[in-house]
């Protein structure tokens, strides 16, 4: 077990102790975390777990969920749900983001996971997800000096944030994920120069279009990414032969670190890659889109270094539960 800040530093400890579950249902993993609050500043946790379900497959194309993706989901929604009262938490919070919100039947396979779980599912908006991964992120990494962009690379979408100490400046959730970019650009074998230029021009087109202009043109002092493909490529660069979180966790990967990652990734074939130590087989056709977002979005911010967190929506989530017992919740899932 390992404890986690939960709060600012210096506050009193107040609250008893609970047990809390939180599922993050993303449109290409599943997020379990069980964790014991331990006051208003810290949690233990006792659970941590996720599994890559692919949600979003074919959702770019279709407009909706497939019968296969939603049947691996609700299975594995399921299990953390049992998974989490087998353990005693008696708050179970469950959130749904990019693929539930856009697909047309996503209301539809929320209220199934509902039905089958008995628990609710709150389908979060692209700006509210943007904030809580923000809180999961800032109060792992702790207070950072100047402006900081934040950036959560997910299967359906990317969310950035602007913020400096505890005020955001601005936000946005951009459809673009790396299922359907996956979808649009494989890469079976090694890859294709051509074929990832045009990804990687793609990407970054979109960055210059779609990111508010006080993004765009802000100059930032911190660049912290989040989620499987920030943190694959820091396990990746710390030569990990099995993943270690509290190694990745804030762990600075410059820009040589990523392009020698993408050049070795690029070097292999998918089943090669699927057999790398700290990289999911089902994150093999996934990685290297998610590094091209990761090299635009270097990019984009001008800057060198990229600070990993560990910490994203499902600690948020987290944050939220225990704020709520404080009776103010900025930020809550609605």
């Amino acid at each position: 077990m390992s404890t986690r800040p939960a709060g600012s530093p210096g506050g009193a400890s107040c609250l008893s102790p609970m047990r809390v579950c939180t599922i993050d249902v993303g449109s290409n993993t599943v997020r379990l975390l069980v964790a014991d609050v331990t006051g208003a500043e810290t949690w233990r946790v006792a659970d941590q777990h996720q599994t890559i379900t692919r949600l979003g497959e074919g959702l770019a194309r279709t407009g909706v969920l497939g019968e296969a993706p939603m049947a691996r989901t609700l299975a594995a929604v399921s299990r953390y749900v049992e998974r989490g009262a087998r353990l005693g938490a008696r708050d179970i919070r469950i959130v749904a983001t990019s693929a539930v919100r856009e697909a047309s039947n996503g209301r539809a396979f929320a209220a199934a996971v509902e039905q089958a779980t008995g628990r609710r599912v709150d389908v979060v908006s692209g700006e509210v997800e943007a904030r809580l991964t923000l809180r999961g992120m800032r109060h792992g990494l702790g207070p950072l000096t100047g402006p900081v962009l934040t950036f959560d690379i997910g299967g359906g979408s990317t969310e950035y944030v602007l913020a400096e100490d505890d005020a955001i400046q601005s936000m946005v959730s951009l459809r673009l994920g790396v299922v359907p970019l996956a979808e649009r650009f494989p890469f079976p074998g090694t890859a294709d120069e051509r074929l990832y230029r045009e990804l990687y021009d793609e990407v970054r087109a979109r960055l210059g279009r779609e990111l508010p202009e006080t993004i765009r043109t802000a100059r930032v002092a911190h660049l912290v990414g989040t989620a499987g493909t920030v943190t694959t490529l820091a396990a990746l660069d710390l030569g990990l032969a099995r993943y270690d979180p509290e190694r990745v966790q804030g762990h600075l990967l410059t820009r040589a670190a990523v392009t020698r990652l993408l050049a070795r990734l690029g070097g292999l074939t998918l089943e090669e890659r699927a057999v790398l130590p700290c990289l999911e087989p089902g994150r093999a056709d996934l990685i290297i889109p998610g590094t091209a977002i990761v090299m635009a979005t270097l990019d984009q911010a001008g800057i060198e270094t990229l600070r990993v967190s560990e910490y994203g929506l499902r600690e948020g989530v987290l944050v939220d539960a225990i704020e709520g017992r404080h009776g103010s919740r900025p930020g809550a899932a609605s």
